[in-house]
């Protein structure tokens, strides 16, 4: 293919000629300053990126990262600085502009509208169709290029009836129907599991080929490492480190730039001591919000002292099996908690009974977006002194306790009164577990808990569930980070579209048994396939 054939198809004569030679930049930032009310996010940013190469965006939660990006996406207005795409100045005042040059960002807070279809967002905010949408043309138009990019969805199915992970798919389809030519890549493989992240990156590699260019923020150094081809780190607003080649680049180094320490990668866990069991799940039966079977007759136990993984690949009953345990999805079977029977009881109840849920989805089931910092955290304690009597809530030790927490657990924002909505991922998730983890829980159901951080936070929160198995806390970790729960799991069941394939030992079992488990082999079967192949056979 020739450089011609993928030349903007908006671009004027002179334009033309810039993106065929005379600058080898698609984007240049430069003295990028953003301002929030008590927030310097940008401190006057130098970011460029190459046509055709994959660029790897890093640093720590709240480094600014997401602001620097909105603002190339049309999100936010920068209070100063330039920025010049193919050469060329631009102003954004809106993502409408943005895309109208060609940039497409996939964020790491999906962008969707949960009572309309796949095809439907894919479709929104286009000129075309005006008046009538052939809906069977459409949705063909959608599974094609589903193929084309090994992203597999529903085109017909409500964004409200689609796992996290799904939803993530069809913003990164969203962006390439619209075939931008620079694509930002927020956090994109944070709800893949690990043959769609392979599928991914072999994407992102044919789309550079094509001279398209990526802009890649990732916490998982591995993956930046394998696909990227250069790196810009900010810390606290400011570059540390632009443009620098990725060739020869450790883990530890890329960490080190990020985080400015060095970053334990491999925690030390001691030998589990489980006591009586806390959580005893038998038969477990619920079906999905398409009302399809979810968990096909789930049994297990988990003692107190005791990290339970449960490994999967997305879709496979897991987020449904949270639900079910935390009192958010009716369900058939048994749900013990300590002997007693608590299969759909209210998640008050649930609560009550000294139970901490993280959950999958920060944004709308773990917080409160539009409230307060304090409001958020003591979600859970409000009604008990000193904070409140269940009539009202004294605000002067609600902040005090927001404040402990604020600090204790490293929440960087301006002030305990900042409203969730506007903190990083990574903030908003420390947020949550600050708030579930104070009430000192005896079972604790953390779903992808390190989802979206960067590697001081993962390792800062892998400690505190460690922290909590060793004062006696059950817990349920469900990751689809493999590295994580042969890390953390003192046993590991495996879930396969709702049934569980097998329960093994971490220290014991290799990552391939897994991986045969999580494509739908049982653990039994895989244990007495030894026999010698039949060299006969054809």
């Amino acid at each position: 293919m020739t450089r011609a054939a993928f030349v903007p198809p908006w671009f004027t004569c002179s334009q033309r000629k810039i993106f065929m030679g005379e600058t080898p930049f698609a984007v240049e930032m430069q003295d990028i300053v953003v301002r929030f009310p008590g927030v310097l996010a940008n401190d006057h940013v130098n970011f460029a990126v190459k046509k055709g190469e994959i660029h790897a965006l890093l640093g720590e939660n709240g480094a600014g990262k997401s602001t620097l990006m909105n603002v190339l996406s049309g999100l936010y207005q920068p209070t100063e600085g330039t920025i010049k795409i193919y050469g060329q100045p631009v102003r954004f005042n809106s993502p409408k502009d943005a895309i109208a040059k060609g940039i497409g960002m996939v964020h790491q807070h999906f962008m969707l509208v949960p009572t309309l279809t796949v095809t439907e967002n894919i479709l929104m905010g286009l000129d075309k169709p005006r008046l009538y949408m052939n809906m069977g043309r459409l949705n063909q138009e959608i599974r094609e290029l589903q193929e084309q990019y090994g992203l597999r969805v529903d085109p017909e199915a409500m964004i409200w009836q689609l796992s996290v992970g799904e939803q993530q798919r069809v913003e990164i389809l969203k962006t390439l129907y619209r075939g931008a030519n620079i694509l930002i890549l927020d956090e994109p493989t944070a709800v893949l599991a690990p043959q769609e992240i392979d599928e991914l990156m072999e994407t992102m590699r044919s789309l550079v080929a094509e001279g398209k260019s990526i802009i890649f923020i990732s916490h998982k150094l591995q993956e930046v490492r394998t696909v990227a081809d250069r790196i810009t780190v900010l810390r606290k607003g400011k570059v540390t480190a632009e443009g620098i080649d990725i060739g020869g680049l450790s883990r530890r180094q890329l960490a080190q730039l990020m985080v400015g320490r060095d970053v334990v990668f491999n925690v030390e866990k001691s030998e589990c001591q489980p006591g009586d069991v806390v959580l005893q799940v038998e038969n477990l039966q619920a079906t999905n919000n398409k009302g399809l079977p979810a968990l096909r007759g789930v049994s297990f136990t988990v003692r107190s002292g005791e990290i339970l993984g449960i490994a999967g690949v997305s879709g496979n009953g897991q987020s449904e099996l949270a639900e079910c345990i935390t009192g958010l999805r009716p369900a058939t079977g048994s749900v013990r908690i300590h002997g007693k029977e608590m299969i759909n009881a209210s998640p008050g109840k649930i609560i009550a009974a000294n139970v901490s849920h993280i959950p999958e989805d920060r944004t709308r089931v773990g917080s409160a977006p539009n409230l307060s910092i304090t409001d958020n955290t003591i979600m859970k304690c409000y009604h008990e002194d000193p904070i409140g009597n269940g009539i009202t809530i004294n605000r002067s030790h609600a902040r005090a306790y927001a404040r402990r927490l604020k600090d204790a657990y490293d929440i960087l924002a301006p002030s305990v009164h900042t409203l969730a909505r506007k903190l990083s991922g990574g903030n908003l998730q420390k947020m949550i577990l600050a708030r579930e983890i104070s009430s000192n829980p005896e079972l604790i159901v953390a779903v992808q808990p390190t989802r979206g951080l960067d590697v001081g936070a993962i390792e800062a929160i892998q400690r505190l569930l460690l922290e909590q198995r060793q004062t006696g806390a059950a817990i349920v970790l469900i990751s689809e980070e493999l590295e994580e729960l042969m890390a953390l799991s003192d046993r590991i069941a495996v879930i396969y579209e709702g049934r569980i394939m097998g329960m093994v030992d971490p220290k014991t079992t290799d990552v391939y048994t897994i991986g045969q488990m999580m494509t739908g082999s049982r653990l039994e079967d895989i244990q007495t396939s030894t026999e010698p192949q039949n060299e006969s056979a054809v």
